[in-house]
């Protein structure tokens, strides 16, 4: 499909207004990769098909994106997936309601470190030919420093309740560092990420491209696991908006999913993603050099300077796999990391607070309407299959999934989120897990959902 600029053509004006809803939309949005879905939208005239007016804003932060959705000062916006879901929880600097109805797809980060960690890892016994990488030789480096009376290693994460801030957790603490005392980790908004590693201020990031692949360009980083290979086809991005807003224009909000829906489509069309890159280079997006977007938009990384591209399989998904259904069982996931670090301090009835953030009924109105396969359920275990499967429980036939599995071998059951708390051998828990279980209790195991396809046991990849 040729890319054409017809943003703001179609029968716009004459369908501005309908029904008392205003159809001038703004959606806010960061510099990244996955903004992909918003500005092929607009590019591609899929929103102006939708009889809207939408205006993209480029935000420096997510505590922007925040603050202007909430405030009303952005209609909607590109979100990370655990804003809704803090926003349901009162994990908040405002408490007004988020939702969403769509996810903007799956994958896409990665946890680089600044070239000087990376030669004491490699000092410490890090095998540098093979990635992923576990962050066993910084167990190493960060003892030998608390030894040595030095300062604690940086991390830089983009926002608190963001995936990036549990995916270096995650990774972290596999490895035996506590993240709430061997290191600090703090927050920096992607297109800074980069800029602080070069100065020397953080010694490592979590991330989503391009910055990743800018650190390795420059020379200032090297990239040791992303975050498919920590979670394979794990939720990122979804859109994001106020509940009362939702309330107040469902007109609107059906013509906005609509236009992405197909948006994440023609991503995942084979020779589009060429396209997307040269888009997203332009200034009002992304701002950098195509050929560094081109690398991450067509599965393939540099992990390390001067090294070549490899493959990386599904590194950014964004329509394939079921990626833009808003799984209510992610949300969950989400709590249960909130909750396992101390962010969330009391006992909540968290399917509830799930089925407020996520919407998959709206998405399967939607997609019923383009004729297009969906799910028929609102929640999925992960970590049970390390390839592709696929997915019964979908009409009007079955729908191929991706690998869904762990680095570390865990399950996650949706249906017994206190469970899965349990099972981790590092938590911050602020919340005794007899309250946890008094609001949650063990709910009946999901259904066998693999029609076919490999199965993951638990062993490292």
């Amino acid at each position: 499909m040729v890319l054409k600029n017809t943003k703001g053509g179609g029968n716009v004006l004459a369908l501005r207004r309908s029904g008392g809803e205003d159809r001038n939309v703004r959606l806010g949005f960061i510099p990244l990769t996955d903004c992909a879905p918003l500005a092929v939208a607009q590019e591609l005239g899929l929103f102006a098909q939708e009889g809207l007016q939408v205006e993209l804003s480029r935000e420096p932060s997510w505590a922007n994106i925040r603050d202007k959705v909430m405030l009303g000062a952005l209609d909607g916006a590109q979100m990370l997936a655990g804003m809704p879901v803090a926003s349901q929880l009162g994990i908040s600097a405002l408490r007004r309601p988020l939702t969403t109805a769509l996810s903007l797809g799956l994958n896409g980060n990665a946890i680089t470190v600044s070239s000087r960690l990376f030669e004491w890892m490699r000092e410490a016994g890090m095998d540098t030919a093979q990635r992923p990488i576990s962050a066993r030789s910084l167990r190493t480096v960060v003892t030998q420093r608390r030894e040595q009376g030095l300062e604690p290693l940086s991390f830089a994460v983009v926002y608190p309740v963001s995936s990036h801030n549990y995916e270096l957790r995650y990774w972290l603490a596999e490895a035996g560092i506590d993240p709430e005392r061997d290191v600090n980790i703090e927050v920096v908004p992607p297109p800074r990420m980069v800029e602080r590693m070069a100065a020397g201020e953080i010694d490592g990031f979590c991330v989503g491209e391009p910055w990743n692949s800018v650190a390795v360009r420059e020379g200032h980083g090297h990239i040791l696991i992303t975050s498919h290979q920590l979670w394979a086809n794990k939720p990122e991005k979804v859109l994001g908006v106020t509940e009362d807003w939702a309330a107040r224009h469902p007109d609107v909000h059906r013509r906005l999913l609509r236009a992405l829906l197909q948006a994440g489509v023609w991503l995942d069309e084979p020779g589009n993603r060429d396209a997307a890159a040269a888009l997203l280079a332009q200034p009002e997006y992304v701002g950098i050099d195509a050929d560094v977007l081109r690398v991450p938009l067509s599965d393939r990384l540099v992990y390390d300077p001067g090294t070549h591209e490899v493959e990386h399989p599904d590194f950014n998904v964004f329509h394939r796999h079921a990626a833009m259904f808003p799984w209510r069982s992610h949300a969950l996931w989400f709590m249960t990391q909130m909750l396992r670090w101390g962010q969330l301090d009391k006992a909540l009835d968290l399917p509830a607070a799930a089925a407020r953030a996520y919407r998959p009924e709206l998405y399967r109105e939607l997609a019923g309407e383009l004729g297009w396969p969906y799910p028929t359920i609102d929640e999925k275990p992960e970590g049970l299959n390390a390839g592709g499967w696929m997915l019964a429980q979908a009409t009007p036939a079955s729908l191929p999934m991706g690998a869904d599995r762990f680095f570390d071998g865990g399950r996650f059951d949706p249906a017994d989120v206190v469970g899965y708390l349990e099972s981790f051998a590092m938590t911050h828990l602020q919340v005794p897990v007899s309250a946890l279980r008094g609001c949650n209790p063990c709910r009946k195991t999901l259904p066998e959902l693999n029609s076919a396809g490999p199965r993951h046991s638990h062993q490292e990849t």
